[in-house]
């Protein structure tokens, strides 16, 4: 009992602070913790929620927690105002970043183009609002034909549904299944991935307190370790997982956020470079296109370079394979 109560103890404390709710892709931190890949590592992990894209950042940045869940151009923003600020991303998740804009085919919005002369309803906090201008440079929309109506989070999705606006951006399996469940046919529903309509941007990655990482980068390795294989978890059994997450958000549709999950992972995470590079690391020549597009929408303080928002060192040597 002695030496139980000693390995105990021995546990590194490392709260996980999420960019989201509790939906269907978060599951996998949570198979994480139920099928015990955290606890095989030393660690002792709880998940917390979120509340868009910007909010894990400062929390990771400042210590109050030593890992978060963050899309990469919000990171890369914060870094440049917060130059030397002990913050970086150390494993990559979303691959293609959910990002998009999500339209009602019977408001005219089947292609990029189609927000002309449209309203597009925008949370000005959102991630994916952030990029619109890449997106709208790279498929030649006319910005100054549509019409922007800024909304909160909780509205957009109704306000859609209701056509008081006829897009709205948002994480695509946030956005379109939110839209479902309050009535719309899905066969009324146009979801634009940014990423399949030419924007190079990464999504959201693991971000670690630099500091935190420094004095342990042996519970660092192995959290990623343990995402990895609660990512597999989720891929082999997207059901099961729902499940799991359900017993910490009773009030989800499990149904719903099974197919929201098997969005995440056929859209997001389990792309043709994941498939053949493993889970977690970046491609240098995308990285670099991705700050180029960046310039487009934001003005650099600081001289961007990659290796200032990618830690690849926590990876292990062997690619974390999960499909």
């Amino acid at each position: 009992m002695a030496l139980c109560s000693s390995a105990a103890l021995a546990e590194v404390e490392m709260p996980f602070a999420l960019d989201w709710k509790f939906e269907g892709p978060a599951a996998p931190y949570f198979l994480s913790i139920e099928n015990g890949h955290f606890e095989a590592e030393g660690l002792s992990v709880t998940v917390l929620e979120g509340a868009g894209s910007l909010d894990a950042i400062p929390k990771v940045a400042t210590g109050a927690f030593p890992v978060g869940f963050a899309d990469m151009a919000s990171l890369m923003k914060f870094i440049d105002q917060n130059p030397g600020a002990p913050v970086t991303a150390v494993m990559m998740v979303y691959d293609k970043p959910a990002f998009s804009i999500v339209g009602r085919k019977s408001h005219g919005i089947e292609k990029p183009t189609d927000l002309e002369g449209k309203i597009l309803g925008a949370p000005p906090p959102d991630g994916a609002w952030a990029q619109f201008p890449v997106f709208a440079a790279e498929n030649n929309i006319d910005v100054s034909k549509v019409t922007v109506e800024p909304v909160g989070f909780p509205t957009r999705e109704p306000m859609l549904a209701e056509g008081k606006v006829d897009a709205i951006s948002g994480f695509s399996f946030t956005s379109s299944l939110n839209t479902m469940r309050l009535g719309v046919p899905e066969d009324d529903i146009t979801v634009l991935l940014m990423a399949n309509h030419g924007l190079a941007l990464y999504g959201n990655a693991v971000i670690v307190n630099t500091d935190f990482a420094e004095e342990n980068p042996d519970a660092v390795k192995g959290f990623v370790r343990a995402i990895a294989a609660g990512w597999k978890d989720a891929i082999a059994d997207p059901a099961t997982a729902a499940q799991i997450l359900a017993n910490h958000n009773p009030a989800v549709d499990t149904d719903f956020e099974t197919r929201r999950l098997k969005m995440s992972i056929d859209d997001n995470v389990l792309t043709d470079y994941v498939r053949e590079n493993g889970m977690g690391g970046i491609d240098a020549d995308r990285m670099d296109r991705s700050i180029e597009q960046m310039k487009m929408v934001y003005e650099f303080v600081n001289e961007p370079n990659r290796e200032l928002y990618f830690d690849d060192s926590f990876l292990p040597e062997e690619p974390l394979k999960i499909n």
